[in-house]
Order: structure tokens, then C-alpha cells, then sequence
């Protein structure tokens, strides 16, 4: 909640190695290059899914209880000048967040399925959208009728003929059969044996693929506006690809469409246990050169060290007043 959130980016304390991390990133993120991946590592405990909530919130200069997020995290680094002109630099390019952790966000019972990274991005892409990210078949339907712009026309067609609303009709999709085919075929115009099973055709249809999706968040970001930025953060991604080899190719290929279809308007800010160099270096000879690409796309690393923890203690105490101890 807004309440916990502006606490929360008060009370962050930017320790002297985060500071520099922090820094590292906005150079890269202000002077793209050809790196539009980051990688965040660090033992339990040194901060980097809290890092990487903070750099979501603030790069999208989130507003927390009527104040941008940036506007709170700039106040203290009023003795950090050239930090704060870099902050300010990278909160000028509007852009927005797409903050998750992996696992929590993944529907596939096995990280075997081919499409188990994909089907993760491809469903939080979907609800940023504001599409039913839970079933991509009818999130490609809804986003069919957006390119038409019938969606809304299908929604007033769907609640008057339904009698509920579409955000409850499409978590019964095979249910409303009919009641979605009627509202299909008045939005749209099209003859109701046409409508009949459309979700049903959608659904033997659809096909994922790495990139597709590439195609889609370009087609959303160029919507956007010329400057616009779409950001992934990725909590806990080392624990879901663990030892995974397929896993971690999708992870590169992924990042490495975005950045070929987007042109650093897209970018992949992952957490890890391990860095980089550690989870390359489990590979063997063979697996080591499939993830050279890797390393490059993810050229941009920000270690973090459990050491941080007593100096954010220390600053914290030592920045109370009476009334607060």
C-alpha cells in the first residue's frame, strides 16, 4: 500500500557500495550501448530484491501518497550531486515498470516446458496491458479487439447481454461461451455463426514464441511515444533457471530480441544468489560457449555484499534524534 511504500523509499539508506552500483546502472541505462541487461546478485540478505524494487518505483517516478518516487529517493543524495544528476537524467525518460518475482508469477507445473521463461513474460506483459494475463489465448482476443478498437464496444456488449462484467465473464470463458459469442458479434458486427467458438479457435490457434512477443512489447512501446522505455524487473530469476540450460538460453534469447526489436528501449533488470561469472562458470566447455551471448547481454552486473547490512544499521541509528531513540 502507498502508506508502507513512502516509508519504505524514505527509509532506504543508500550505502556506499549501493551508491556506486547505482551508479554503474544509470550510466549504462542513461548511455545505452548494446548491454539491455542487468544482473543483480548477491547472498540472502544483501538487499538486491529491495534494490530492485527501488530502481522499479523510481525509474517510473512512481507517485507514492501525491509524491513522485524519484522526488523521495533524490532528497538524499543532496551530497551526492553527480548521482542525483544521473537519477534525474534517467527519471527524465518516461518509462514504465514491470516488477515480479519469477516464481510466484509462474502458472507451468514443470520448468521443462519449452515455453516455461516465456509464458512468465508473455503473462505479466499481458496485465500490464490490462489483458487477462492468466490465459494468453484470450489475452491475444482482447488485444485483437483493442487493434480494432472494439474492445470497449465488446465489454458494454458482453456486461448488457451477461449481465456481469467481462473481467468475470473471461475467468469462466467455457462457461460464456455463448453469451461471448453474442457480444463478439454485436461489437464487431460480424454474423453470429462466425462468433460461435471464437475463444475456442483462439485458443487451437495461438502459438508463443520469443519472438512474438518481441514484436508485441515494440508494437506497445512505440504506441507509447518516441523516448518511452519498458522495463522488466526480475526477482529471484538465478533460483528459477538454477542449473536449468534451456532456461538460461531463453533468458538470453529474450533479452536478446528485446534489444534487437526495441533498441534499448526494452531492458531486463534480473536478481540472482549468483553473479554472472559463477553461473557461466558451473557450465562445462561446451554449455560455457553457448552462454557467451549471455555475459554480453548482461554485461551490466551490480554485486551487492552482506557487509551493507551494518552499515545500514549504523546510518539508521545514528540519524535518529532523542525524540526517535
Amino acid at each position: 500500500d502507498d502508506a508502507s511504500l513512502r516509508t519504505e523509499l524514505e527509509e532506504y539508506v543508500i550505502t556506499g557500495e549501493i551508491g556506486k552500483r547505482l551508479g554503474e546502472f544509470l550510466d549504462a541505462y542513461n548511455n545505452y550501448s548494446t548491454a539491455n541487461g542487468v544482473w543483480i546478485s548477491g547472498f540472502f540478505g544483501s538487499g538486491k530484491s529491495h534494490l530492485l524494487k527501488m530502481l522499479a518505483l523510481i525509474l517510473e517516478n512512481q507517485q507514492v501518497e501525491g509524491a513522485g518516487a524519484a522526488d523521495i529517493f533524490l532528497a538524499k543524495l543532496t551530497d551526492e550531486p553527480m548521482l542525483a544528476g544521473a537519477l534525474r537524467k534517467a527519471v527524465a525518460i518516461p518509462s514504465k515498470s514491470i516488477l515480479f518475482n519469477i516464481d510466484q508469477k509462474a502458472d507451468v507445473i514443470s520448468k521443462d516446458q519449452i515455453d516455461a521463461l516465456l509464458s512468465v513474460f508473455q503473462k505479466v506483459f499481458d496485465e500490464a496491458c490490462g489483458y487477462y494475463g492468466k490465459q494468453a489465448h484470450i489475452a491475444q482476443f482482447e488485444r485483437d479487439l483493442d487493434s480494432r478498437n472494439v474492445f470497449s464496444a465488446f465489454r458494454e456488449a458482453y456486461q448488457a447481454i451477461a449481465g456481469k462484467p467481462w473481467e468475470r465473464g473471461r475467468e469462466q470463458a467455457l462457461l460464456e461461451g455463448s453469451n461471448i459469442a453474442n457480444a463478439y458479434a454485436k461489437a464487431t458486427g460480424a454474423d453470429a455463426s462466425e462468433a460461435a467458438g471464437i475463444l475456442t479457435k483462439y485458443r487451437s490457434d495461438y502459438k508463443v514464441s520469443i519472438e512474438d512477443f518481441a514484436d508485441k512489447v515494440k508494437a506497445y512501446i512505440d504506441a507509447q511515444g518516441k523516448d518511452f522505455r519498458l522495463n522488466f524487473f526480475v526477482d529471484e530469476v538465478g533460483q528459477y533457471i538454477a542449473d536449468n540450460v534451456k532456461l538460461m538460453t531463453n533468458l538470453q534469447t529474450i533479452a536478446e530480441s528485446l534489444n534487437t526489436k526495441c533498441r534499448g528501449r526494452a531492458w531486463i533488470i534480473v536478481t540472482a544468489q549468483q553473479d554472472m561469472n559463477a553461473v557461466i562458470g558451473d557450465m562445462n566447455e561446451r554449455q560455457e560457449n553457448d552462454f557467451s551471448k549471455i555475459q554480453a547481454r548482461f554485461a551490466n552486473r551490480m554485486p551487492l555484499n552482506s557487509a551493507d547490512v551494518a552499515e545500514v544499521i549504523q546510518k539508521r541509528l545514528l540519524k535518529k534524534t532523542e525524540l526517535g531513540v
